[in-house]
């Protein structure tokens, strides 16, 4: 169902530029690592010193044909690069490699869910291009540019106007780079501009099919920030049409201390480029060997990953949801999972625990424990050698270390007491400094029980065999049978 603003409706088209993670630019040698002093990696290529020429990198086109087919695209069997020309001093050939009127791939889609139902958005297209450097600002009261960036290699994903609302854009961006790291060719770094959005933005009255002047919003760093800056745009433009104004197109940016978006400049056509063909890059041909090679090395998508966590492991969405929260974690899971063989158990601890000391950058993630680790400690628990509590102290110990849980529970002299006297002792000691409680409990105050099954818990350390508890404390409460011991 769309969403509406009044009499209005949005309509909204993202364009997502992702880096691609190869080890060097688009059409030269230089590393692409972050963080670097500046202009350390450049070269007459990515300087576009004259009589420079570009070679495209393969491994570049492997990943962006990865994506192209993770998208659903039709990728083309033939594209050509173009030159985009603008002049901008981060940009020093004055030119920028892209694809226009022939790229890489077209027509694929993304299924998003939001509190206004599932719905699907269409891809317009795929393509290559290479980034431009960066400006930096006040060093020494200067400007200056950073070419370190320049040439990176890029894919452009261009979105269809399907999206309706701020949060349709953000769970659009939430679940495209969710695929992007899942393949493998983006680390999804927001804050480091390695997966940046653009967001043309346009609204029209309700019924209407013509599109409304569209202004683009640029460079948004943050899904939260996306959804803002997009819902306050909306609502800017609804009230200059019903103040007898126009909407311009524009490019703007977002203020989000202010919570407004603000004019960067006006905004050219197409045609303001002037793209013609790169003399000197062919045209990108994809075989279909190439092609089938790069479909066979897809992994399985997140959300069918999702679905098969929960129809085939058992899992609640929810557990699904947050153990697919990134490609190492679902990994560590289903490690873990294989190895202990209850994926449902394994969910539960790695959430309750493992998952709190995980520390996860761009592709990487740090682990406190193994998965191995996990699957010993939790076939303890299941062998009734140690309770779920201790579980959580083994853990506590193991966690940094490549300790074996059974030996930390043989060296603390941890283990479950199962003992059926020795636990009713206890039990017997409890009722009788609780002795009001206990005739409650025998007058019908049936959750009195847990009261006395926590006490021995605590009387015990947390070691007594909760199955053994419950029983022995149903015979000294209510005369129950006992059924082992």
């Amino acid at each position: 169902m769309a969403t509406t603003y009044g009499s209005f409706e949005a309509v909204i088209g993202l364009e997502v530029h992702a880096q691609l993670l190869t080890r060097t630019k688009a059409f030269c040698g230089c590393a692409t690592s972050f963080g670097d002093p500046p202009n350390t990696h450049t070269c007459p290529v990515c300087l576009g010193l004259p009589g420079a020429l570009p070679v495209l990198n393969r491994e570049a086109v492997r990943m962006a044909v990865s994506a192209a087919l993770a998208l659903g695209c039709a990728v083309q069997e033939s594209s050509v690069f173009a030159r985009k020309n603008y002049f901008y001093p981060d940009l020093p050939k004055g030119f920028q490699i892209s694809q226009f009127d022939r790229p890489l791939a077209l027509r694929g889609q993304l299924e998003i869910e939001t509190e206004a139902g599932k719905t699907r958005a269409g891809i317009t297209r795929v393509h290559m291009e290479e980034d431009a450097g960066k400006n930096v600002h006040g060093i020494g009261g200067l400007s200056v540019v950073d070419l370190n960036r320049a040439g990176t290699p890029l894919i452009e994903i261009v979105g269809e106007p399907d999206l309706r609302s701020g949060a349709e854009a953000a769970e659009y961006l939430k679940r495209l780079r969710e695929i992007l790291m899942f393949i493998g060719v983006n680390d999804g770094n927001l804050e480091q501009g390695s997966f940046r959005c653009d967001a043309n933005v346009s609204v029209r009255k309700v019924g209407e099919t013509k599109l409304g002047t569209r202004t683009e919003l640029k460079n948004i760093n943050s899904f939260r920030f996306v959804a803002e800056a997009i819902d306050l745009e909306i609502r800017r433009q609804i009230a200059l049409i019903e103040q007898g104004g126009r909407v311009r197109q524009q490019t703007r940016g977002y203020n989000a201390e202010k919570k407004e978006t603000y004019l960067l400049r006006d905004k050219e056509n197409e045609s303001g480029y002037r793209y013609f063909p790169e003399p000197d890059l062919p045209p990108l041909v994809v075989d279909e060997a190439f092609l089938a090679d790069v479909r066979g090395a897809l992994p399985e998508p997140p959300v069918d990953k999702r679905r098969r966590f929960t129809e085939s492991l058992g899992l609640t969405p929810y557990a699904a949801s947050v153990l697919t929260g990134h490609p190492q974690i679902a990994a560590f899971f289903e490690e873990a999972a294989r190895l202990h063989g209850d994926a449902v158990k394994v969910a539960n601890f790695v959430q309750g625990e493992v998952l709190r000391d995980t520390r996860t950058t761009g592709l990487s993630a740090t682990f406190p424990v193994a998965p191995g680790q996990v699957a010993a400690l939790l076939r303890l628990v299941d062998e009734g050698a140690i309770s779920g509590k201790q579980a959580k102290e083994v853990y506590t110990e193991m966690a940094g270390t490549d300790r074996a849980p059974g030996d930390i529970v043989r060296d603390k002299g941890m283990a479950v007491m199962s003992d059926a006297a020795a636990i009713e002792a206890v039990a017997a000691s409890v009722i009788a400094a609780n002795e009001k409680q206990a005739a409650a409990y025998r007058a019908g105050k049936a959750a009195l029980f847990g009261y006395f099954v926590g006490q021995i818990m605590k009387k015990t350390g947390g070691s007594a065999n909760p199955a053994v508890v419950n029983d022995v404390l149903k015979r000294l409460l209510d005369g129950a049978p006992a059924t082992g011991g």
